[in-house]
C-alpha cells in the first residue's frame, strides 16, 4: 500500500523527510506587525526573532485553509495522514478535517486521517516517525491509526522558554507576573496536558535550573525508556540543546536522539533560546 504523510509546518521535518516524496509539509503563515511570513522552505529564522523582539505586538499566526488541505490529499497515495497541531493551539486540525470533507464530497471516498497531536514542533515529527514505521511494517490502515492513537496517548512534551515576552505578549501572562519573573530571572517549566493545552509544571530561578528541572520530570515520568526515541527541538541555542540531550542522557538511556532546529511557528511558541522536548 502506498501511502503520504503530512504534517502542518509546525512539525519540524528532517532534511531527509522534505526530499521524501511520501512526506508533505503545509505552511502556516505568521504575521508580525502587517508582515507575512510563509512558514516554508524560505523562512528566514534570524530576521523573524528579529522583527519577534521589535515589536510590542503578540505575532499572529493563520492555519492552513482547507482547501490547501484538500490539495495535499490529492494524490496517488492509498492511505493518507495528516499530523497537525494542537487542536487546543490552533485551527489546523479543523481545517484538515475540512478539507477531508471536501475531498470526499469532490472525489469520493479514500483512506484519509487527520491526526491531532496533542502537542506541536518535534512531537508532530515524532508521530509523523510512528506512522511511517507502522506503514513499513505492513499494518493496515486501521491499525495504524489504533497504534499511532495509542502513541499520541503516552507521548509527553515539555519545555523552558528563555523569555516571558511571548506569554506576555499573547495574553497568557500579565505584565506584572513578566515583569517579575524577568526581574528575578525566573523560568517557568512547562508541559502539555494530555488533551494538548499548554500547563506549568515548576520553575526557577535561571536558565540552566529551570533545564535541569525539566529534565528530572522527564526522567521521573518516562515508562521503558529504552524503547522510546527522545526528540528535542531549539530555537537557535544549539549548544543548549545538546546539554540537555547530556543531561537527560544521564538519568535514562533511550533508544535514539533526535535534535532539530524550530521551524517558523515554533520559533513563534519557543522564542529565542527556547527548548522542547518529546519523548
Amino acid at each position: 500500500m502506498s501511502y503520504k504523510i503530512i504534517v502542518d509546518s509546525c512539525g519540524e521535518l528532517p532534511k531527509s523527510y522534505k526530499e521524501d516524496k511520501c512526506f508533505e509539509s503545509v505552511p502556516l503563515v505568521l504575521d508580525i506587525d502587517g508582515h507575512h511570513v510563509i512558514d516554508d522552505e524560505t523562512f528566514d529564522q534570524a530576521d523573524f526573532l528579529r522583527r519577534v523582539a521589535a515589536s510590542p505586538n503578540c505575532p499572529k499566526s493563520s492555519c492552513p485553509s482547507p482547501q490547501r488541505y484538500l490539495e495535499a490529499y490529492t494524490c496517488e497515495a492509498e492511505n493518507v495522514y495528516a499530523v497537525t497541531l494542537s487542536a487546543e493551539l490552533s485551527g489546523s486540525y479543523n481545517s484538515a478535517e475540512l478539507g477531508k470533507k471536501l475531498y470526499i464530497e469532490e472525489k469520493g471516498q479514500k483512506n484519509i486521517h487527520v491526526f491531532n497531536s496533542c502537542s506541536a514542533s518535534i512531537g508532530q515529527t515524532l508521530i509523523a516517525m510512528k506512522i511511517e514505521a507502522c506503514e513499513k511494517a505492513g499494518m493496515t490502515f486501521e491499525k495504524v491509526i489504533e497504534t499511532v492513537d495509542a502513541y499520541i496517548a503516552g507521548q509527553n512534551t515539555y519545555f523552558v522558554l528563555e523569555s516571558l515576552e511571548a506569554l506576555r505578549k499573547n495574553g497568557r501572562l500579565s505584565n506584572l507576573k513578566a515583569f517579575v519573573a524577568n526581574a528575578l530571572n525566573i523560568k517557568p517549566v512547562m508541559g502539555a496536558t494530555p488533551i494538548g493545552t499548554i500547563c506549568q509544571l515548576d520553575q526557577a530561578r535561571g536558565i540552566n535550573r529551570a533545564l535541569k528541572k525539566m529534565v528530572e520530570y522527564i526522567a521521573k515520568d518516562l515508562k521503558n525508556p529504552a524503547e522510546k526515541r527522545l526528540a528535542i527541538s531549539h530555537c537557535n541555542c544549539p549548544e543548549r540543546a545538546r546539554m540537555v540531550k547530556e543531561e537527560i542522557l544521564k538519568h535514562v538511556k533511550v533508544k535514539d536522539v533526535m535534535i532539530l532546529d524550530t521551524a517558523g511557528v515554533s520559533s513563534l511558541y519557543a522564542s529565542d533560546g527556547g527548548i522542547i522536548v518529546v519523548v
